[in-house]
């Protein structure tokens, strides 16, 4: 989906006008147009505060072009996974398990490892691979080099 696509469903799903969208995010109901017909996009300010308004991430605003994951455990990210600030904004890094109000919840690989090695392992995916699977991607993740 498109950014403008995406704008106008949440604008029609919350029940907004584009003026009063605009009066919102404090710019002109033609701004507002321009977004919804493609001709332009948010710039970053405006994004987040569409973010606080729709309750989306920035990365859905502009119609998922990434596929996120999560930079401690490897978890692909959606709005309803992604983890938040302490004021509520998404911090689009990590989902919610891993980090959330500011903090980090796994300070040790091996104790991530540990936890998803117990809770991730089933009749198709033993423990033990799922140990070696996480052993070989938590190490290419921004949090886990950081952390070196």
């Amino acid at each position: 989906m498109d950014t403008k696509d995406v704008i106008l469903k949440l604008r029609t799903e919350k029940g907004l006008s584009q003026d009063e969208l605009a009066e919102k995010l404090f710019v002109t109901r033609q701004a507002v147009s321009r977004w919804e017909n493609g001709d332009t996009v948010p710039n970053t300010e405006t994004l987040k505060l569409l973010s606080a308004l729709f309750d989306v991430s920035i990365n859905t605003l502009l119609g998922a072009p990434r596929k996120l994951i999560c930079q401690c455990c490897g978890m692909p990210l959606e709005d309803s996974t992604t983890s938040r600030e302490s004021d509520g904004t998404f911090n689009e890094e990590y989902c919610k398990w891993c980090y959330d109000e500011g903090k980090f919840t796994y300070t040790s690989m091996e104790a991530l490892i540990d936890f998803c090695a117990e809770h991730m392992s089933n009749e198709n995916w033993s423990s033990e691979q799922v140990r070696a699977h996480m052993e070989n991607l938590l190490p290419n993740l921004n949090y886990w080099k950081r952390a070196n």
